[in-house]
């Protein structure tokens, strides 16, 4: 393992250790004072030293256990909610694909939105959403694995590209422009290359996508200790639900490969939507296959025909992204002609800071004629 491996693996440790003896202090301070108070009660209520020390034990555990209860209610709740947000304005359709979650909104140009990895119709739409004011019909969808979209056997990103054509089939779009957002992009990518009449124009945001080795690295490769601590934090409603309220910042930095101190810098509008995106996650557990797929997705990744695209389009990217996707993006563009690259020198994979050029960026691409 490298110098640079073990650096990061120290510091997220070092990051995860501080927040939790922080939370774990607040909670034990809690706890102190319910215990003092509980002593207190019992010296009140049973006279004499000795029976109010033989009580300590009982009480402890009485407060314990409200502890856990109370974790594990506020628990439920929340991810009973979480469901229940993640089932809003969406719908399953039957395509030759298979069944396929999606929602739209708006009206005018059919934009195909991709979500990345953890996200499902709502990341997209979330994402897409802004885009509605300007004439644009957003139709986001659910990937294979994500929400109510069954994986399928075979569920490469040439096999997603194939789905996304059925689901336009179904909703009657013989042509529409293509978002791919993080892991969406190499599906995004191959519904271009695959079904080129079908595409009006492509859009790449943070993509997650291949580049040569003699292409510098943007950013250290991703480990695959980080693989699988991000597969056990993400595999597990739980721990996700914990990880947020225990170490939010470590939790958005590893996972959404954004710097916690931008975000601490940014104004309450996009603080708001960082912490967003980050509960929207919830609940991983219905998220989990297409996880799994999207996890150490890049190093899987093979050099696709992106000369044969000949297509309006656009690659987005900021160089302090922690996915490294800032040279992957940078080579994608160069090698598909016309295309124009974006990039950012901060504002990590959510773009943070960024938000309403990038919005400025796509609109300009989607609607030539109008000025942003």
């Amino acid at each position: 393992m490298q110098a640079s491996d073990w650096s990061r693996r120290s510091i997220y440790f070092q990051e995860v250790t501080y927040a939790t003896a922080w939370w774990m202090s607040r909670i034990c301070g809690v706890c102190a004072i319910v215990l003092i108070a509980l002593v207190a009660v019992a010296e009140f209520y049973f006279a004499g030293l000795k029976t109010t020390v033989r009580a300590i034990p009982s009480v402890v555990v009485v407060v314990l256990a409200l502890a856990a209860w109370m974790i594990h209610s506020r628990f439920r709740n929340d991810l009973a909610l979480a469901a229940e947000r993640a089932a809003q304005g969406s719908v399953v359709v039957a395509t030759r694909c298979g069944p396929i979650e999606y929602q739209e909104a708006g009206q005018g140009l059919p934009l195909l939105m991709i979500h990345g990895s953890g996200g499902g119709h709502d990341q997209g739409m979330a994402f897409a959403r802004p885009l509605t004011q300007h004439g644009i019909r957003v139709i986001a969808m659910s990937r294979f694995g994500y929400l109510r979209t069954p994986r399928p056997v075979d569920a490469s990103p040439e096999a997603q590209a194939d789905a996304h054509m059925c689901l336009l089939d179904a909703l009657g779009i013989k042509q529409a422009a293509v978002m791919g957002a993080s892991a969406g992009a190499p599906s995004a990518m191959q519904t271009a290359i695959r079904h080129p009449d079908r595409v009006s124009a492509l859009v790449l945001v943070v993509p997650i996508a291949y580049k040569l080795d003699t292409v510098a690295d943007s950013a250290p490769p991703l480990s695959n200790s980080r693989d699988a601590m991000l597969l056990r934090l993400l595999g597990s409603d739980f721990l996700f639900w914990a990880g947020l309220r225990i170490a939010r910042h470590q939790v958005i930095r590893y996972v959404l490969a954004t710097p916690p101190e931008l975000i601490a810098a940014a104004s309450a509008q996009e603080r708001a939507r960082v912490n967003a995106m980050a509960e929207r996650i919830l609940p991983v557990s219905a998220r989990a296959e297409g996880l799994r797929d999207d996890t150490g997705l890049g190093k899987r990744l093979v050099r696709y025909a992106l000369h044969s695209i000949r297509l309006p389009t656009l690659v987005v990217s900021a160089r302090d992204d922690g996915f490294g996707t800032y040279a992957s993006a940078e080579y994608t563009a160069s090698q598909i002609t016309g295309a124009k690259f974006v990039g950012f020198e901060n504002g990590g994979h959510l773009l943070v800071g960024h938000d309403g050029e990038v919005r400025a960026e796509i609109l300009k691409l989607l609607i030539p004629q109008a000025k942003y």
